[in-house]
């Protein structure tokens, strides 16, 4: 599947689809949504009776010189202001309940969801806009679960009601309200045409607001670095006046459409007390039922206004509602095969070729390699060779375009994720810590370790003394990215991950890379723990790693051109030559 498509564009059609979907989601809150429409009947049931009481207290009452008649209506007014006032605050407490967990549910569907896709799904969505779908798309719809439906559902009642109530008052004064809504109908078309590409222009352009801030936070140590902090001031405020300029547009869509809503209501009102006074002078209703209705006529046009704007909030709501059901429908790249892999085996690359995605070039073409059981395997090459992407795949973080790649004589595709994450553990070039404890950081490899387990394996990479020396020891908090500890100590936490797991094979991509020569000696001597007895395959360019590997395999341009030890690619004098001479002549003397 492609990118999340930013561009799309939801009809009428399509955000009806949405809105019913949404709703097929929302079933486990159906008695709570029931509970806050039954509170809502009882409110709009109190706001139609007010103008009734009014109209009885007129006629029969203030014109007939009815004390007692009015002493009754004004009692009646007070009970049913309360009683609504009473349900209003139900029906908002109920329909919040259920909004609010619906938009729970949400976000762990999504989060979940967006959990299990490979990295060809990262590779090809911004992660500044995945953090928009999951932030300013969700809380776009919050403004809807809150008081949205709410107004949705009370709005609805209340124009259908008074409506009614209005005929059966005075057939006259309602013909004579209703000549104003032809136009809002033709304004309402035109409306629901211009809000709804204002308000998905808003929610583009706020994911693209956001990607530029994340990449503006994330890289502050290059754009400092560079002095880059004008340019990168620059693109914020591009981004940031798209999104200025989206906003206005939407304003002025929304300003003009309810100004006339609400000029069709003050010219109503006004028609309804001109037309009804004289109906008054011919005797053919009374004062209280013109009050009555210029009283419902109010009523009437608020909620039409309401109505109005919640289609608003309704089309944006749906256009968020559509990207986050993009990302659910998003069929992983990987998925679960239904065999479990051996305990052990040979690694086996045959015919492998691979290109990303939304990409002509292959990276790999035509690669065959078998890495025995215990066998240490180097991968060496230049930048951009595909060296990365050979261990990669080997570690099914993607699957290659053609050929297979098999563990144990089982393909890696056919292996359920589960023993295949056992068997083949990879620790990347940089060690990603997570907010909490070094301990904590360490069982991200397994859930359930216990402090005691998490002891040994930092035991036995030989870290186990460097860590209690901390005050805490263990516990120690790593701060945000690990920001606590050196860039060693974040990958000897890395290293430590894949030995409690206890793999099979070990994948390490370039896992000294980032490190000083002091600190890359300490790491070296926890990867030689941890390589002892199980099959590796090791990216790495510099000698001293690639040198005690039982084999190295050279690719270039995407292809295996050599294969053999140390000495017999020497003996070659072919590319692995000039790559080795090349390191070498890059060390200080």
């Amino acid at each position: 599947m492609n990118a999340i498509d930013e561009d799309d564009r939801l009809d009428t059609d399509e955000a009806r689809q949405v809105i019913r979907r949404a709703a097929r989601m929302a079933a486990p809150f159906k008695r709570t949504v029931m509970a806050a429409i039954g509170f809502s009947s009882i409110t709009t049931l109190g706001l139609l009776l007010g103008p009734v009481i009014v109209k009885y207290g007129i006629d029969s009452g203030i014109r007939q010189l009815d004390r007692g008649v009015v002493r009754n209506a004004v009692i009646m007014y007070i009970c049913v202001v309360a009683a609504a006032y009473l349900a209003s605050r139900q029906q908002y407490v109920f329909i919040n309940r259920a909004g609010e967990g619906f938009l729970r549910l949400l976000r762990v569907r999504v989060f979940g969801h967006m959990q299990k896709q490979s990295l060809a799904f990262f590779d090809r969505n911004k992660s500044g806009v995945l953090v928009a779908r999951m932030t300013a798309d969700i809380e776009s719809m919050a403004e809807l679960v809150q008081w949205g439906l709410l107004q949705f559902v009370g709005a609805g009642l209340l124009v259908t009601f008074s409506f009614i109530l209005l005929l059966v008052l005075s057939w006259q004064l309602t013909i004579v309200a209703l000549l104003v809504f032809p136009v809002l109908v033709i304004a309402a078309r035109k409306f629901q045409r211009d809000s709804n590409a204002a308000y998905l222009d808003v929610r583009e352009q706020v994911g693209q607001n956001l990607s530029t801030l994340q990449e503006g936070i994330a890289g502050v140590r290059v754009i400092q670095a560079y002095a880059r902090e004008p340019e990168q001031v620059r693109r914020f405020e591009t981004s940031n006046r798209g999104l200025y300029q989206s906003h206005i547009h939407s304003l002025r869509v929304s300003t003009w459409f309810f100004g006339l809503v609400e000029a069709a209501g003050i010219i109503a009102s006004a028609l309804a007390i001109g037309i009804g006074g004289w109906l008054v002078n011919r005797g053919d209703v009374s004062i209280g039922t013109v009050i009555a209705v210029v009283l419902l006529l109010a009523q009437l046009f608020e909620p039409v206004q309401q109505l109005s704007q919640l289609y608003n909030t309704v089309q944006s709501s749906a256009a968020s509602l559509s990207k986050l059901f993009g990302i659910l429908d998003t069929t992983p790249d990987l998925l679960d095969g239904k065999q479990v892999l051996p305990a052990a085996g040979a690694v086996t690359v045959a015919g492998v070729g691979f290109r990303y995605p939304e990409t002509e070039a292959k990276v790999l073409d035509d690669v065959s390699i078998s890495v025995a059981d215990g066998e240490r395997l180097a991968v060496v090459g230049s930048t951009g060779s595909g060296k990365s992407t050979l261990a990669k795949l080997m570690a099914r973080l993607y699957d290659p375009t053609d050929g297979t790649i098999t563990f144990g004589g089982v393909d890696l595709r056919d292996a359920t994720l589960a023993s295949l994450r056992d068997r083949v553990v990879v620790v990347p070039q940089e060690g990603y810590l997570f907010g909490g404890t070094i301990a904590d950081n360490v069982r991200v490899a397994r859930a359930a370790a216990t402090d005691a387990e998490v002891s040994k394996a930092l035991a036995a990479i030989g870290a186990l003394d460097r860590f209690e020396q901390f005050e805490d020891g263990i516990h120690t908090e790593v701060r945000e990215r690990g920001s606590r500890l050196s860039a060693g100590e974040r990958q000897l936490v890395s290293l430590a991950r894949a030995a409690l797991v206890d793999p099979a094979v070990l994948v390490l991509d370039e896992a000294t890379s980032n490190l000083d020569p002091g600190t890359e000696a300490v790491v070296e001597q926890a990867l030689e723990s941890l390589m002892n007895g199980r099959t590796t395959i090791v990216v790495a360019h510099r000698l001293s790693t690639i040198q005690r590997a039982d084999r190295i395999a050279v690719i270039d341009a995407g292809e295996l051109v050599e294969l053999g030890s140390h000495d017999e690619l020497l003996a070659l004098d072919g590319r692995y030559t000039k790559l080795a001479t090349a390191w070498a002549s890059s060390q200080p003397s």
